[in-house]
């Protein structure tokens, strides 16, 4: 007991040990007036940051990220040159743009120059989509701070830090794996390193629509509740929430914090947010006549018993797991483009659903599986053997939570935030993700709360799971791979699941692995011979499962990790896709197919 008081007190302290230096999240960036900063930009790769630290290992006072030109005079020594260096594409992952760093983990310097007009009465913003893994970013030679988390947004406010006329933006960008980190050194997917996510500067009024959180009321689905935030000087103001289709129009008056909470009643017909009827809302937020839109679904998530109920009815969650990475060069994945490939196997697959693991997917995906009816499971990279006892880790993963739940709190199709998977049991996870459960629930309750834990066998013949943090999240949620790492496929035909907690089990990852082409016999490890059986008898255990409500085999995609290095068959990629890193469908995917349009009916 005085163990867990303890951890508990580290990780409250730890929020003051982390603490990230850039502004609060602006969300819903894309509906706002910003322009882009994509495109190419100047890079210099620097394994021993000699760009940052001295030759005692000191920060330099005029480092790289002073960008200082020397084009023209070189009467003085200077050993960097951004202008004559390689070029990178943003957004993007520097392993697949160029050979050289394929496997590099370090730092690399990027420098964007623009052009700017400052505009009266407006402030500036300057916002990453995502940098894995740590930032540290410049402009005109000064320090704005410094973001840690690769897969999260993050913004800073430059209204008085931007020239008229040329800008220097440097970004020192450093993707190295460290033991602290979230995710830590050890994980099964490819560490690409990069400014993978949107860059823009995003304009406002002095006093603007930062925050709001609009959603169903999980106690009154004929009601709509949330609340709007603020942000500027002047924050005792009225605001307006108008929904055309639905003739609402309302105005609510924010506190001296710029805080208000909404609500307001519906019509029992408004249509519900449901994979067959994606149906979004245009949904105006109105503040001294600057308007702020979005698309906004209206759905209720909620567990009953061994079902989970989507508007109170019982569904099946029909889903398959997701890397970001796109289908071809298995480069990371970045724009609609590429999420539409991904989500559009999904889809023929049968799926309504899709793990995005391990990490928050860029809001590109996120958006368009809403308009396309795929509910959503999103991750954070709180991934195998992390630093449980740890103040800072616990901060970092807190951190990251916040940011994917600030980004897609009103995305209807979001209906699980997972905080781990596979993680060892120990007192100090337990305390460590029982705390990541509660922030979640306090910054959002309208979604349930998974993991993905792990089986165990309970008695010869006999699969359970028997993990404590079952009593803090919402499902029964876990990854088996009976047939593949626990026997050969075989094996499932006498495998039974029994459960001592009556909530819905989800299964999180399931399957084995196939090169696409490597056609055998069905006993053979890598054939789509072996995954197609393996997939058969899969399928057939899982129906014995009692109270099971959703599966997401592992994955869709065959997705790059070094973790693989079995020449000719794996080659450096994961080969449990159902389909191969060029989008070729295995065996598998039928299988999977078949089943899935079994369920629809259902």
């Amino acid at each position: 007991m005085k163990k867990t008081i303890m951890l508990s007190f580290l990780f409250f302290s730890a929020l003051h040990l982390f603490s990230a230096d850039n502004y609060p999240q602006l969300v819903n960036v894309m509906n706002r007036e910003s322009f882009s900063l994509n495109g190419s930009w100047k890079t210099i790769v620097d394994p021993f940051e000699v760009g940052y630290y001295d030759y005692r290992s000191q920060p330099k006072k005029n480092g790289y990220f002073k960008d200082i030109d020397y084009s023209t005079d070189r009467s003085f020594l200077l050993e960097y040159n951004f202008a004559a260096d390689k070029t990178l594409y943003v957004p993007g992952d520097w392993n697949t743009q160029r050979p050289q760093l394929f496997y590099y983990e370090g730092t690399v310097w990027y420098r964007k120059h623009f052009e700017y007009t400052p505009k009266a009465d407006n402030r500036v913003f300057l916002y990453f989509g995502a940098v894995n893994y740590e930032a540290i970013v410049y402009l005109n030679g000064e320090k704005l701070g410094t973001h840690v988390g690769g897969f999260t947004p993050f913004n800073f406010e430059v209204t008085d830090k931007l020239k008229s006329g040329k800008n220097s933006l440097v970004v020192k960008v450093d993707n190295k794996r460290k033991p602290e980190a979230v995710p830590t050194v050890n994980a099964d997917w490819w560490n690409f390193g990069g400014i993978t996510r949107d860059v823009r500067l995003v304009e406002t009024p002095k006093t603007f629509i930062r925050d709001y959180f609009i959603q169903l009321n999980k106690n009154n689905p004929n009601e709509i509740s949330g609340w709007i935030q603020l942000d500027g000087s002047t924050k005792s103001e009225t605001v307006k929430l108008d929904i055309p289709e639905l003739k609402i129009t309302k105005t609510f008056n924010t506190n001296a914090d710029g805080y208000v909470q909404i609500s307001v009643p519906i019509k029992k017909n408004t249509t519900r947010w449901t994979p067959e009827n994606p149906k979004l809302y245009t949904i105006n937020l109105v503040h001294n006549n600057n308007s702020l839109s979005d698309k906004i679904g209206f759905r209720t998530i909620s567990t009953q018993g061994t079902d989970i109920l989507l508007n109170g009815k019982k569904i099946y969650c029909r889903g398959v797991c997701i890397h970001e990475e796109t289908v071809g060069n298995s480069s990371r994945a970045t724009n609609e483009a590429d999420a539409t490939i991904l989500l559009s196997l999904a889809k023929e697959m049968g799926c309504n659903f899709v793990r995005l693991a391990h990490y928050p997917h860029n809001e590109n995906m996120i958006r368009l599986a809403e308009r396309m009816g795929l509910m959503v499971w999103s991750e954070i990279p709180v991934y195998w053997t992390i630093q449980w006892e740890n103040p800072e880790t616990y901060a970092n993963a807190e951190a990251q939570l916040k940011d994917m739940i600030t980004r897609d709190k009103n995305r209807a199709n979001v209906v699980i935030w997972s905080i781990a998977n596979e993680t060892p049991h120990s007192d100090a996870r337990l305390t460590f993700l029982t705390n990541l459960a509660k922030t979640a629930r306090e910054m959002d309750n309208t979604r349930l709360i998974a993991a993905a834990m792990e089986k165990e066998e309970k008695r010869p013949g006999v699969m359970t799971v028997n993990d404590e943090l079952s009593q803090v999240i919402d499902l029964v949620s876990f990854n088996q791979y009976v047939g593949w790492y626990n026997g050969t496929w075989a094996k499932c035909d006498s495998v039974n699941w029994e459960f001592d907690i009556k909530k819905p089990v989800f299964i999180s990852e399931f399957g084995g692995g196939a090169l696409y082409g490597n056609y055998g016999a069905r006993d053979q490890f890598f054939t789509e011979e072996y995954q197609e059986e393996l997939f058969i008898r899969s399928v057939a255990m899982l129906k014995r499962i009692p109270g099971l409500a959703g599966t997401t085999p592992w994955l869709l995609k065959d997705f790059r990790s070094p973790r693989r290095t079995l020449s000719e068959i794996q080659d450096g990629f994961n080969r449990k896709g159902l389909v191969s890193e060029k989008g070729e469908k295995k065996k598998a995917f039928f299988i999977m197919q078949k089943w899935y349009n079994e369920l629809k009916g259902q």
